[in-house]
């Protein structure tokens, strides 16, 4: 069963896994409510994932 929490894992591990950037380069609350909100499910695996970075990118702290 897909959670909030383990959408908000889903989240970090994508946003750090090519190891340019870390969860504290981005307001990975705002992007885990936005996604939930467009696909209105907490599994975000089934996001294309030029959408997901989309909004990723939205998030990013400057």
């Amino acid at each position: 069963m897909q959670t909030c929490e383990s959408a908000t894992a889903y989240v970090i591990a994508a946003l750090e896994a090519k190891g340019t950037a870390t969860r504290d380069d981005f307001d990975v609350t705002a992007i885990v409510t936005s996604v939930q909100s467009v696909i209105d499910s907490w599994d975000f695996e089934i996001l294309e994932p030029q959408s997901f970075w989309r909004i990723a990118a939205s998030y990013l702290r400057v």
